[in-house]
């Protein structure tokens, strides 16, 4: 899993039938302190996240092991909209 940040959307009005009614987000992976760490990602959306929120992704075969993503050829997956994360005594992110 990854931390990220929602950046942006994908439409695409010709796609894959398996794709069609899955929402694409645009996603920046994000380092601990929430700062940028990494190029933009497609992720299918299963949570239903918007604009700038912090989520956590996951890539690979694990992305299609959602409800929404089962058996669709997606490599990247929103998994969970972030309320808040602590590293060590610190609280470095809350929603």
């Amino acid at each position: 899993m990854q931390l990220a940040r929602v950046v942006g959307t994908v439409v695409a009005t010709r796609k894959e039938p398996n794709l069609l009614g899955l929402k694409l987000l645009v996603v920046r992976p994000i380092d601990e302190e929430g700062r940028d760490a990494g190029n933009v990602i497609v992720s299918a959306d299963a949570v239903g996240a918007g604009p700038d929120e912090i989520v956590l992704i996951a890539a690979g075969s694990s992305a299609r092991q959602t409800t929404a993503t089962d058996k669709k050829p997606v490599d990247s997956v929103v998994m969970a909209i972030v309320d808040s994360w602590d590293v060590g005594d610190k609280q470095k992110y809350k929603k």
